[in-house]
């Protein structure tokens, strides 16, 4: 269940400040870039009118944020709910209704380019539902991979998980009460007493920090505030103190200072990459040093190699087996690809058997349901009858058909006849 924020001409500042409110509605918010957000609802108490009620509470509490307009739309995905927002501020679409919802609206939903706007008009689409209505297999054939996503946009499906922006982490650390700094040197001390705290802080997390924000509070009432960016994020105390340094050189205090308050910003992982194998044939000691170490991070059996084995059944084709040294230092000699051939190819998606309503004509399947087949290829037997005499008792001899079949959307399929019932296994696009 998303809810979808849409504002125009607003700067970094104010959306930072308004992605930080829309954390009071949901712990789940993706920022999408200036002006676009996406809030997942689900497990929220209420229903969508006080969900969105809560987000409008959110973005007007936000001082940075409250006077800029902006629209909001619920709906079960991101793409509806986006469409939601953009039809009219305070859409709600409600489940099952998303395919009826996107279809009068323009190919624009889909934000598709200029070429492809142009070739979908002259074959007569100008709307959502027309696109929809054009068979998948050859329309993604003929459009590309990206056109998938297109045709499930236009049913109003989208698949695409929200990513929740990471949570904004800041270190700082204050001196009050310890005195006064009457002296420059008294207060490049003191200084370089916090930047030294806040270094250690951000090293201890395995940060780097890449703004600075230093705060003067002295002793007759004024206040002066100092905000820089570093050049290249770091933790080293020194490089901190040398900026802030630089930068206090310009200020004029007309009393002793009597507190200073530092924060870290901006902070990144300090972590320094490293790749788990050198390149070329890697030392066998190497690769045990790695394995141990995913073993001690994800558990026993982390690791694994799969093998290739002949077999009837997709599922004995390979296998699994532990990844170890010892293994790696043996590779198999490299198998000569196929010359590439000038007939196109179909890539073949194996899918989770599903039991589909078959009729027979003429011998061979006829109708999928409610679609007509146009064209059969098969069978293909796999039949395990001739050795069920080495089997178990307990087990039962797998004999099964296949075949690949052109129905009437253009997509072919392969069906598979088993113990009397039919199944969809694979589809190919």
């Amino acid at each position: 269940m998303i809810v979808c924020v849409i504002s125009r001409n607003v700067d970094g500042r104010m959306w930072e400040a308004a992605l930080d409110a829309l954390d009071a509605a949901s712990p789940l918010v993706e920022d999408a870039g200036p002006g676009l957000a996406f809030l997942e609802m689900r497990g929220i108490e209420g229903d969508p009118q006080r969900w969105l009620r809560s987000v409008r509470s959110a973005l007007a509490a936000c001082p940075e944020f409250g006077a800029i307009p902006f629209r909001l739309g619920f709906a079960s995905n991101k793409f509806v709910a986006r469409a939601a927002a953009r039809a009219g501020d305070g859409t709600i679409v409600p489940p099952g209704s998303e395919p009826s919802f996107v279809a009068p609206l323009p190919l624009a939903a889909l934000d598709l380019e200029r070429d492809a706007l142009e070739r979908l008009r002259l074959l007569g689409i100008s709307t959502l539902g027309a696109l929809a209505g054009l068979p998948h297999g050859p329309f993604v054939r003929r459009f590309g991979t990206a056109a998938a996503v297109w045709h499930a946009h236009a049913r109003g499906i989208d698949d695409a998980p929200l990513v929740p922006r990471p949570r904004a982490l800041r270190i700082d650390r204050s001196l009050y009460g310890e005195g006064t700094a009457e002296y420059e040197e008294q207060l490049l001390f003191a200084l370089r007493s916090l930047v030294t705290r806040v270094a250690d802080d951000v090293a201890y997390a395995g940060k780097r920090c890449g703004f600075l924000r230093l705060a003067l509070e002295c002793e007759d009432g004024e206040r002066f505030e100092i905000a820089t960016a570093l050049a290249q994020p770091t933790a080293r105390s020194a490089t901190m103190f040398d900026l802030l340094r630089t930068l206090l050189e310009g200020v004029v205090v007309r009393s002793p200072v009597v507190g200073l308050k530092l924060s870290a910003e901006r902070l990144e992982e300090g972590g320094t990459e490293l790749s788990l194998f050198s390149g070329g044939d890697p030392d066998p000691e190497v690769v045990a040093i790695a394995l141990a170490r995913l073993e001690a991070a994800l558990g026993p059996r982390s690791a694994l190699r799969a093998r290739i084995e002949a077999g009837n059944r997709y599922e004995t084709r390979f296998r699994y087996e532990p990844f170890t040294a010892a293994t790696n230092a043996h590779r198999a000699p490299p198998v000569a690809s196929p010359p590439p051939s000038e007939i196109g190819t179909l890539a073949y998606r194996i899918l989770l058997p599903r039991e589909i309503d078959v009729r027979i004509e003429r011998g061979r399947p006829g109708r999928i349901a409610e679609r007509a087949v146009l064209d059969v290829a098969g069978p293909w037997r796999v039949d395990e009858l001739w050795w069920a005499e080495a089997l178990d008792a307990a087990q039962t001899p797998y004999a099964a058909d296949a075949y690949d079949v052109l129905l009437d959307d253009g997509v072919v399929r392969r069906i598979v006849y088993e113990r009397g019932r039919w199944y969809l296994c694979g589809v190919y696009d």
